[in-house]
């Protein structure tokens, strides 16, 4: 029988995500193992495969920014000696046993004037059977709407101005024309916020951006652990000095060149080890203590920021750190990290120092308890033991934790034990 080509469930967490494109056309030849698809997730782009081989007779979803609910189906492939009754017939059979939807996807059919392809969340419709209008969508009076304003309810006007929609340009579905909730939310995926000549007379400069996967995500995610994460900082000088001259060395004499950012990964890794207490992670009924020291590392993509994960860091020699940061980090700026790459991981280090960031205190990566923020080494005048005034290589750090996992004097320890390794080098190296 012919083979449904579904969208497959990419990561752990993942809801779904976007046909970035499509590798095949219609009618073309496939073998076990060709590409068929790409896939557009939060954080990568991860690519379909065919298992058997045949002919892509249908794609059934087509390229674009549509969020698909995992199972959703893309495509059929058709085997020797079928036909297109046999691509009909398991079509049909999947319309009549959908795949589970993503949270966000309506839970019936939408409308004959918004359908959307099978699996494609959309927004959401009223289930058979209910009532039209219920406490979470107050209903408002027939006489309540004001000469020339949009009939709407209140959820649907306050979920308006949280995603900057303008009603006047929104089609109701409720009664009398009634603007909904999933109407805005429909207007809004469909990048309809507002009618483009008002946007253009009230800024002609500006340009609207759709929201990437990846961008949502990371507002997502980090409004949800600065609401819900109790930050606590702590900040440190760090003398550089005898770690620069270290890597010069390193550099000249070594198998390949290692960065600053390479030492301060694996000085992480150790101090972690020094101070477990703070290779945890929290979870509601318990904390989650980790056996290795897995660092992970913020690169800057298209789109916003990934963090691949460097798995036993502290096992690692400074030299296997450094050519798999390299590694992992060229593939993350592609978008071609597999997810279990980017996914756990016990601490984050974001590292803004060669943009000449002097300090800042980055926001934690949950489940994680800490990410560490690593600015510029400079020079700096300081004041040696002896009392006379030097100027020194400096360099600020901040870690970010989280009080709930973390306590103020653990995390010193902590800090404590990084700064000690990355003024004695060395130590980085046995």
């Amino acid at each position: 029988m012919a083979e449904l080509i579904k969208l497959p469930a990419v990561a752990a967490d993942s809801a779904g995500g976007a046909l970035a494109q499509w590798l095949k056309q219609e009618g073309d030849t496939v073998r076990a193992g060709d590409g068929l698809a790409e896939i557009e997730t939060d954080k990568a782009i991860v690519e379909i495969n065919a298992e058997q081989g045949g002919v892509l007779a249908r794609i059934v979803v087509p390229a674009g920014p549509a969020q698909l609910a995992v199972n959703t189906v893309l495509g059929v492939i058709r085997f020797a000696g079928e036909s297109d009754a046999d691509v009909a017939r398991a079509l049909a059979e999947a319309g009549t046993a959908v795949a589970p939807q993503a949270p966000t996807a309506a839970q019936t059919p939408a409308p004959a004037a918004t359908a959307a392809a099978p699996g494609v969340v959309a927004p959401a419709t009223t289930p058979a059977g209910a009532a039209p209008a219920s406490s979470a969508e107050p209903a408002e009076s027939a006489g309540s709407a004001e000469p020339g304003r949009q009939l709407a309810s209140p959820l649907a006007r306050r979920i308006a101005r949280e995603l900057g929609v303008d009603l006047a340009g929104v089609s109701g579905s409720g009664p009398r024309g009634r603007v909904l909730k999933r109407d805005v939310e429909h207007a809004a995926a469909r990048g309809a916020a507002a009618p483009a000549a008002a946007r253009n007379a009230a800024n002609p400069a500006a340009t609207r951006l759709p929201h990437s996967n990846m961008r949502r995500t990371i507002a997502r995610r980090l409004t949800e652990s600065k609401q819900a994460v109790p930050h606590f900082y702590l900040t440190v000088d760090c003398r550089m000095d005898a770690l620069l001259d270290l890597r010069e060395q390193v550099c000249r004499q070594g198998p390949r060149k290692v960065s600053v950012n390479d030492f301060i990964v694996k000085a992480a890794a150790l101090a972690l080890v020094e101070v477990p207490e703070v290779n945890v992670s929290w979870e509601p009924d318990a904390l989650l203590r980790h056996a290795s020291a897995d660092i992970c590392v913020a690169v800057a993509a298209e789109g916003g920021l990934t963090t691949p994960v460097l798995r036993n860091a502290e096992r690692k020699s400074l030299v296997e750190l450094a050519g798999e940061i390299a590694e992992l980090a060229g593939r993350a700026r592609e978008q071609r990290l597999r997810p279990e790459e980017y996914s756990g991981g016990s601490m984050t280090i974001s590292n803004l120092g060669m943009y000449g960031v002097r300090e800042f205190a980055a926001i934690i990566n949950p489940p994680q308890a800490a990410i560490l923020a690593v600015g510029a080494a400079e020079r700096r005048a300081v004041v040696d033991d002896d009392g006379a005034v030097t100027a020194a290589r400096m360099m600020t750090v901040t870690l970010s934790a989280d009080h709930r996992a973390v306590d103020g004097a653990v995390a010193a320890r902590w800090l404590a034990a990084f700064r000690q390794l990355v003024e004695a080098p060395l130590r980085i190296l046995l």
